[in-house]
């Protein structure tokens, strides 16, 4: 009797057992039915939070940017330019290099990991695109919108660069302007890749082996009238001997290498008009940018001694400088004179 009801027992239990094993069965695929919706699979993988990348988009006066949490430097930086928006009187005089306050302390970089480092704090949004107001400019001195530069490179193609950007506005209603870092792999003899590239500071901050700036144009509302260049530089110095057309690349060639997609807004990308075919794409000469730089000397020196060297410099260059220039030295020169005799007057 015994061995009946547990017989028995085993047979009722099989039978209930394969029936909720059936019923767990199809909730298990309903439930699968349902995750691409967000069900309740996905709540339950996220109940404690996916993980931060901090590459998400991060909004300032007046650029844009997605920063890499474990290179402390930008993924990429956007920004808009029109002839208006360049006008102001901002000065990075004023401006001075810190860590955003909008990362967390554990991922940021700091002025230390810079020091002795043998590289420059490169801006990816300069901060000569940013004289509409005192905040944005200082915006752009985040270490979040920096990357170890070049120094050459940050004073010289780079520059030549961003002035191109800036002198497009002439030519063009509105232009757009994505900046970034990249880290380009190595091949060795045998024909395998390798990406290797420094870290400095206590912060281990990357420093690129080349950067990108994809720049967007367009003369009017109408769509046929946008045209799009993108580039990728060394983080090396590059001379004047090397014209901007020299590193250009195909917009497909630039995301393979990012990983990013540039203005996936904007209609058949492979249709737009070259920039370079549109536009000169000629960046300033050795003697206009000579004179550019000096002109920024000029108005940035605060003795009388720093002046007349400046102006020294640009004569043993044997370059003659232009109105411009010439009416801006005028102009510093009386104000220093005027600065010298205030301080000689003995206090009443």
């Amino acid at each position: 009797m015994a061995s009946y009801v547990i017989s028995v027992r085993f047979v009722g239990g099989f039978v209930f057992g394969a029936a909720s094993g059936v019923a767990a069965l199809k909730l298990y695929l309903y439930e699968e039915q349902k995750t691409d919706k967000g069900s309740s699979i996905h709540r339950l993988i996220e109940r404690f939070g996916l993980p931060q990348t901090g590459a998400e988009s991060r909004f300032y006066m007046n650029h844009v940017l997605s920063y890499d949490q474990a290179l402390r430097t930008p993924r990429w930086v956007a920004e808009h330019l029109s002839a208006h928006r360049l006008l102001g009187q901002a000065q990075r005089k004023h401006c001075k290099f810190k860590p955003d306050p909008s990362i967390p302390e554990l991922f940021t970089a700091r002025n230390e990991d810079y020091l002795r480092s043998g590289w420059s704090r490169g801006h990816m949004a300069p901060a000569g695109d940013n004289k509409i107001s005192e905040q944005a400019m200082a915006e752009t001195f985040y270490l979040s919108n920096i990357v170890p530069q070049n120094y050459e490179n940050n004073a010289g193609f780079w520059n030549r660069l961003e002035i191109y950007c800036r002198e497009l506005t002439e030519r063009f209603g509105d232009v757009w302007v994505i900046s970034g870092p990249l880290l380009r792999p190595q091949t060795s003899d045998n024909g395998s890749k390798t990406v290797c590239y420094q870290l400095i500071g206590n912060d281990d901050v990357a420093v690129p082996t080349h950067l990108y700036k994809v720049i967007l144009a367009q003369k009017d509302s109408s769509s046929d009238s946008l045209a799009l260049g993108a580039f990728v530089v060394p983080n090396a110095p590059i001379g004047f001997d090397h014209p901007l057309m020299e590193f250009q690349v195909s917009l497909s060639d630039l995301e393979r290498m990012s990983g990013l997609t540039f203005f996936p807004a904007v209609e058949r990308r492979e249709e737009l008009k070259n920039l370079c075919d549109v536009d000169s794409c000629q960046l300033m000469d050795f003697k206009r940018f000579t004179l550019y730089i000096s002109g920024r000397k000029v108005a940035s020196a605060r003795t009388l001694t720093r002046l007349e060297k400046i102006m020294t410099e640009l004569k043993d260059a044997d370059i003659t400088p232009d109105e411009y220039l010439n009416n801006l030295y005028l102009e510093k020169k009386r104000e220093l004179e005027e600065k010298e005799e205030r301080e000689k007057k003995p206090e009443q």
